[in-house]
């Protein structure tokens, strides 16, 4: 037997390591049985060039828990090792300058840990005491046995045993017993081992006898040694896809859209399967969906730092030996390799995207509103995929036609340029509520899109700015306006406005009759405004300003705009002085007659108990100098009802008044 310390110059090195492993100890089973598949290998490497002889025999790797004992074994029938190898591999910790090493990165041990070969020692994590036992595969050699437990002495001896390969003994720490309980294992089996390339038994295979679990003689294989990323295209079929997809996701009960399969050699290595699965309106559910694999050992499914942020919403496998693991994301940023891969998968993504809108419009057009956000969510976050997206990217009018913006423009362009030369895309977030403006504008001959997701706000600011004009009538811009942002004959203006013959103290006197009908409420204003729209159009209707209302809309998802979503909710109160109705109130009502109401209403101070009561006398009154009894209150009533603020107690009201003017 011989005694030792580890090569390497510092104590610390242990302590460090520990300290990684203490936020993320589960490791240590990936990285234990990383070292034993890649010892397996390498036996089928050296049988395949003559170097090895006959049978190979049992290859599994198996997982063995004791708990009297408090021991976890990982075993393999690999290549095994000698007592030199054991020296080189396990005693010497091969980096220089270990100390300056350990003093750089004591803060950052994250980057110890495979990327400077030190995966098994991630075994003292969990350990009291770490056993090797070791046969070579090289005839005449000696089985060793190595020990040590958990600072730089160790021991080694030969021993006697009986198969090649290598045990790795865990005699684990009291404060680690999960590690020795049956579920926990298999979680972690399947987590990190479900598609290694050697197959991992685990206990016995169980199942269900009278109303009891009852363990067969077959042994309990973790693992799928062929994922359908690891074979070619050309010999899988849909279902081979679909069926795949479910293994990664069994609880996922949403079929898949499409895939695409990921197989590149150079410059760097690169396989996978990506799937696109329904998107709705939730950007972050369905997200670090995307597992990264290296050599079919999985690494982690936050992806964020390899793939553009849109990509996440993506699920699948990407396998790449090229990409640097269990580095700080900052390196995984800047890395050369990180970037070829990330560009390479966006361009993969749109090529097939594109592919498909080509090769089936029909069916492309059938699954575009459950990929929507996806691609909205990368043309809006990077650039070159927005190029290749643009030609592809829809848009939907209320008739459920789709349209690329190419398409679009030209068929509105004739119809909805206004005499500023500026192209109107006239549109709605929900054509219910919106009905009577999208009448109106139908009856101008206009066409009206449906603009109802979430990132649809952000994509029309993103296409208002690219398609810019420079002000002039020859080189009009491109602007997005909800169709009840004003009356549509100010929102694609053909011509200058026409003038009505009102005195500004008759409109003033009709203001103050309507501000005395609309609602109150905290964070909503109203503003009433005359326009003479025509004698066929709502005598009264409420508008709210583009700009406001989308700015409000973005602040909910995104930061540093939070101001707009404190601010409250304003509308326009459009009183059409073209229409008959208006016209005879305009002409009965005076400025002092409606002044006199509007003292009486301030009479009312918050929370008197007559406030109810001198609001029904203002309403009245009102209706009295007007000559038309209720039809001013229910003219208010019809504004509000059609923009859908017509709710409650109110609506009762308005409902038991239409049925009185129908007697």
């Amino acid at each position: 037997m011989s005694k030792g310390n580890i090569g390497v110059t510092s104590n610390n090195i242990f302590p460090v390591i520990k300290k990684f492993l203490y936020s993320d100890h589960e490791i240590f089973l990936r990285e234990l049985i990383s070292n034993a598949v890649d010892a397996t290998q390498k036996l089928k490497t050296l049988a395949s060039v003559g170097e090895v002889k006959g049978d190979l025999g049992d290859l599994r790797v198996r997982v063995i828990i004791d708990k009297n004992k408090k021991t976890l074994t990982v075993q393999d029938h690999g290549v095994g090792m000698t007592a030199e190898e054991v020296d080189k591999y396990i005693n010497q910790i091969a980096f220089s300058g270990a100390e300056e090493f350990v003093n750089k990165y004591k803060d950052k041990a994250e980057a110890i840990i495979g990327h400077f070969g030190l995966g098994f020692y991630s075994a003292f994590m969990v350990s009291d005491k770490v056993e090797i036992f070791s046969q070579s595969y090289q005839p005449d050699a000696k089985a060793v046995h190595w020990s040590c437990a958990g600072d730089p002495e160790y021991t080694m001896e030969d021993t006697i045993k009986a198969d090649r390969g290598t045990d790795i003994v865990l005699h684990i720490n009291s404060e680690f017993e999960q590690y020795l309980e049956d579920a926990t294992i298999e979680g972690l089996l399947k987590k990190y081992c479900k598609f290694l390339p050697v197959e991992i038994a685990f206990g016995k295979k169980k199942e269900w006898k009278d109303g009891k679990e009852v363990e067969l003689d077959e042994e309990n294989i973790i693992n799928n040694i062929n994922p359908a990323w690891t074979r070619k295209p050309a010999d899988l079929k849909d279902e081979d896809y679909k069926q795949f997809y479910h293994e990664l996701y069994p609880m996922q009960m949403d079929e898949p859209l499409f895939h695409i399969h990921l197989n590149v050699d150079y410059p760097f290595h690169l396989t996978g399967i990506l799937y696109f699965p329904k998107i709705k309106n939730n950007l972050d559910v369905k997200r670090n969906k995307i597992q990264l694999y290296c050599n079919q050992v999985f690494v982690t499914d936050e992806v964020e730092n390899i793939v553009p942020e849109y990509l996440t919403l993506l699920h699948g496998v990407i396998d790449s030996p090229d990409i640097p693991l269990n580095v700080s994301r900052s390196y995984l940023q800047s890395d050369n390799n990180v970037k070829k891969i990330s560009g390479h998968i966006t361009k993969k993504v749109a090529d097939k995207l594109a592919e498909l809108y080509k090769a089936d419009k029909e069916d492309f057009l059938k699954k575009w509103d459950d990929i929507k956000m996806f691609i909205q969510f990368g043309m809006l976050t990077d650039e070159k995929f927005y190029e290749r997206a643009i030609g592809f990217a829809q848009v939907k009018n209320i008739a459920g036609e789709y349209f690329t913006l190419d398409e679009y423009k030209a068929k509105v362009k004739d119809s909805q340029t206004d005499k500023n030369g500026d192209l109107i895309m006239l549109y709605t977030q929900n054509a219910d509520e919106n009905y009577a403006y999208i009448e109106r504008a139908k009856q101008k001959g206009y066409d009206v899109l449906l603009m109802d997701g979430e990132l649809d706000v952000h994509q029309m600011s993103q296409w208002e700015q690219k398609f810019m004009g420079d002000g002039s009538k020859e080189k009009g811009g491109l602007r997005f306006v909800r169709v009840d942002s004003d009356i549509i004959e100010n929102i694609i203006r053909k011509e200058d406005a026409a003038k009505d013959t009102y005195t500004q103290e008759q409109k003033e006197g009709l203001r103050k009759a309507f501000d005395a009908m609309l609602p109150k409420q905290d964070k909503l204003n109203y503003y009433v405004q005359f326009e003479a729209v025509s004698e066929d159009a709502l005598p009264v209707f409420l508008t709210q300003n583009e700009f406001m209302r989308r700015m409000k809309e973005m602040s909910a998802h995104q930061q540093g705009m939070s101001f707009y979503g404190q601010m409250p909710d304003q509308y326009n109160v459009v009183v059409n002085t073209a229409h008959p109705l208006v016209k005879d109130l305009m002409e009965k009502m005076t400025s002092e007659e409606v002044e006199e109401v509007v003292e009486k209403k301030d009479e009312a101070k918050e929370g008197d108990k007559q406030e109810n009561t001198v609001k029904e006398t203002v309403k009245k009154t009102v209706w009295t100098l007007s000559g038309e009894d209720e039809r001013l209150h229910q003219l208010v009533d019809i504004a509000l009802l059609a923009s859908g603020q017509l709710k409650g107690e109110a609506l009762s009201r308005f409902v038991n008044r239409s049925v009185s003017l129908l007697k």
